[in-house]
């Protein structure tokens, strides 16, 4: 089953409302996906170094002394804020310096994303505790995706949950099933993608990091998945400059846009389009099969 919202704002003078029109969005979707919900937010960006977002199972976890450990040992600055299970934290360095330094050191810390500007922010539980527990009313930015799950093939689990994350401030939600997702795993671990679950959305995901990091644009990943992924699928894409909507060549799962001049907006039911203000003279239309929609900035 499962749900998928996203809301890519073009007017900037709306990225303070984001999370304000976005949370009931994803709290509409609560009867598509009770099990589990999340969502990726785009926005606070570093110019320098990375944004990485960090959880631990505790949510009396001293991230203070875990910054203080990274400028120590990294011989840098740490700004950092938490959010329930998770921290923020903008270190200027590059990424791999960093990841590499708490995989080998600080196993215990699961590393949600990393980029300039995402945070992923995901649990388990009805999507409304989940906006209530992250704040997501709160929250500010240029762009976001969400996701409400139901489990009907794997365990109900915040690592399971979506969104995915493989690469910089690339994320995926996918409402859907893949067939041929196990070979692909294989076929990416040996290109050195790393998986942290065994979902197949994650495989999606991976995949789209692999062809980005061949070079590909944005719209040639999805050219490609579209050839080489086997399944029944509607994929939102987060990207740091905007996002992505695709459909399988069947498209037997839903999907409806909607487009004015403040913003795009998409989701699994037009009923969680309907508190968006001026839905009622947006261009509304359902996504055709095998066709790529990308909103991205400056483009």
């Amino acid at each position: 089953m499962c749900g998928i919202v996203g809301l890519y704002l073009k007017n900037p003078a709306m990225e303070d409302k984001l999370g304000e029109l976005f949370a009931p969005m994803l709290i509409a979707m609560t009867d598509r996906g009770p099990d589990s919900a999340g969502f990726a937010v785009y926005g606070d960006a570093v110019d320098d170094g990375v944004k990485l977002t960090l959880r631990h199972e505790d949510e009396s976890f001293d991230w203070a002394a875990l910054a203080k450990s990274v400028e120590t040992d990294l011989s840098t600055k740490v700004d950092w804020f938490q959010n329930s299970k998770v921290a923020v934290f903008k270190v200027d360095l590059d990424a791999e310096i960093v990841e590499k330094y708490l995989e080998e050191n600080h196993a215990e810390v699961l590393i949600m994303s990393s980029g300039k500007s995402i945070e992923i922010l995901k649990e388990v539980g009805l999507p409304e505790r989940i906006v209530d527990m992250f704040k997501l009313d709160q929250m500010k930015g240029s762009h976001i995706i969400g996701h409400t799950r139901m489990a009907t093939e794997s365990a109900v689990t915040m690592a399971g949950s979506h969104p995915f994350s493989t690469g910089l401030d690339l994320c995926l939600v996918h409402n859907g099933s893949l067939s041929n997702h196990n070979r692909l795993r294989m076929e990416l671990e040996r290109d050195g993608i790393k998986f942290d679950t065994e979902n197949d959305s994650e495989v999606a995901a991976g995949y789209l990091t692999h062809r980005l990091q061949q070079g590909d644009s944005l719209n040639q990943a999805l050219e490609h998945a579209l050839k080489d992924l086997d399944g029944f699928f509607t994929f939102t894409i987060g990207t740091k400059d905007g996002f992505a909507v695709v459909r399988d060549p069947i498209a037997c799962k839903p999907a409806v846009i909607a487009e004015t001049d403040d913003y795009v907006a998409m989701a699994s039911e037009y009923q969680a389009l309907t508190t968006l203000p001026g839905i009622e003279n947006a261009k509304v239309w359902e996504p055709e099969p095998s066709t790529i929609y990308v909103w991205e900035r400056d483009k």
